[in-house]
């Protein structure tokens, strides 16, 4: 005997089952949508309620990948309406360039963020490496910086990279090197992401998607080519995702950032999201110093002692006199 099973009719009754509010964490946003992975294994495709628009939350997204959501079901649908967000742990966040007024969340509830960087083929400047990791420390997550491509260089090269990223280390930020392409150092980058909930980001065209992939074998996501013209990459990646990682973790792949506007961190304490300035701000003169131009500044000694990096002294006058972006 041959039992024919309707579908929409189980469809309706499995969606009765279930509780008339579901919980579950955000793994994809699309903008207007968001991808919900729930606690019965399911993943659910959910809007959010328009009241989430007039809570005075001044971001582009009120909601992040990453984010441990409360949903419900609307009527006669398999889709959700997101109608309470929890308390987040951490985020990191942007501030929109052409919007200045209001920012956006890049993910929420992380344990480190990888910054990947190339030296060329495009060049990642040193000021978008600052700004980077002076919103991570605003926010306390903990930053590591990826240098990719290293197939391209030759011996100047790598001495130079040498360089680069020995002013990371000095002041406590781990720096790796690596070949997407060739997959050098791959299995020590997962060790780094075992068991964590890691956020890749970096420019279009550092090969992030490629370095992903090397990650991820079989998930296959698009790669992009870098424009002659400018030496920059194209957008391959248009919105944020959550990878399960195959031993233990999850990596947030997120779009390619060309510009990093700082979000709401005031010039008065901006010296302590930088470690090196941050240790020593209490041998200057005055206690209400700016680090700019004032006689007895313990960090403008230090930058002309060689105890800080210049290019990380002109990354923070930059951000304290507003500029959105610096070479």
């Amino acid at each position: 005997m041959i039992i024919k099973i309707n579908y929409s009719v189980w469809w309706s009754w499995y969606l009765l089952s279930l509780p008339t509010y579901m919980q579950g964490l955000v793994i994809k946003s699309t903008g207007s949508w968001y991808q919900v992975h729930a606690e019965d294994g399911q993943d659910y495709d959910c809007r959010i309620k328009g009241k989430f628009r007039i809570q005075g939350i001044q971001t582009t997204n009120p909601i992040a990948v990453g984010d441990h959501v409360e949903f419900e079901f609307e009527p006669n649908s398999d889709n959700g309406i997101i109608n309470k967000l929890h308390d987040r742990r951490n985020y990191i966040i942007r501030k929109s360039i052409n919007l200045s007024k209001q920012a956006q969340i890049i993910a929420a509830n992380i344990d480190q963020a990888f910054l990947v960087v190339t030296l060329a083929s495009p060049r990642t400047s040193l000021g978008f490496i600052d700004r980077f990791l002076a919103t991570a420390e605003a926010y306390d997550i903990p930053a590591i910086l990826i240098f990719n491509k290293l197939d391209l260089f030759h011996e100047e090269g790598l001495a130079i990279l040498a360089e680069y990223a020995a002013i990371y280390e000095n002041i406590g930020y781990p720096c790796y090197t690596v070949s997407a392409l060739k997959g050098t150092n791959i299995p020590l980058i997962e060790t780094l992401l075992k068991d964590k909930t890691t956020l890749f980001s970096g420019h279009s065209g550092v090969g992030k998607s490629s370095l992903i992939n090397a990650l991820l074998p079989g998930r296959d996501i698009k790669t992009g080519e870098i424009s002659e013209s400018s030496d920059k990459g194209q957008h391959t990646t248009t919105f944020a995702e959550m990878h399960t990682l195959p031993f233990g973790g999850y990596l947030i792949d997120t779009p390619g950032i060309r510009e990093l506007g700082i979000f709401d961190i005031r010039p008065e304490e901006l010296g302590h999201y930088f470690r090196e300035m941050r240790d020593m701000m209490h041998e200057c003169k005055f206690n209400n110093c700016r680090h700019v131009n004032e006689p007895g500044c313990a960090i403008i000694k230090a930058v002309e002692q060689g105890e800080i990096a210049p290019s990380r002294y002109e990354s923070y006058l930059s951000i304290y006199h507003g500029n959105e972006t610096r070479a």
